[in-house]
């Protein structure tokens, strides 16, 4: 028979495990975002409405997100990073960005499109991610 200490033990490790994938899971950014550019608006400025869960139900986070070294380079993302604005880099104040991503909406649009145009063609239609009433 096993002694309860080491019953004990084993209920407590099992507490810490689920308590620990609990936590992961629940930080997992949020349901659904409406996205919008603040540095660099157009005349009027249109949002976005972008279902992150849905998204990462099916994507590893590294497929979207990545970080930025000292230099401005894009570096890979990695697990448990602080995820910064896309606009925080994404835009025409800084310079020596690619003209192709250097609006939030370039970037957006270069990114999200292609993914789109490769998964289902009619994901690429503007009313999919920019609704009428937004």
């Amino acid at each position: 028979m096993q002694s309860p200490a080491l019953r004990l033990a084993f209920f407590l490790a099992c507490i810490l495990f689920a308590s620990c994938a609990l936590a992961a899971e629940t930080n997992t950014g949020p349901e659904a975002m409406v996205l919008r550019s603040t540095i660099d608006p157009d005349r009027k400025p249109r949002t976005a409405t972008f279902p992150h869960r849905e998204h990462q139900a099916r994507l590893d986070c590294a497929e979207c997100h990545h970080g930025q070294a000292a230099d401005g380079k894009q570096l890979p993302y990695v697990a448990g990073q602080k995820i910064a604005k896309c606009e925080s880099c994404h835009n025409t104040k800084v310079e020596g960005m690619n003209e192709e991503y250097n609006t939030f909406q370039k970037a957006a649009h270069a990114t999200c499109r292609a993914c789109h145009q490769k998964t289902d063609a009619k994901l690429t239609k503007c009313s999919v991610c920019h609704k009428k009433d937004e």
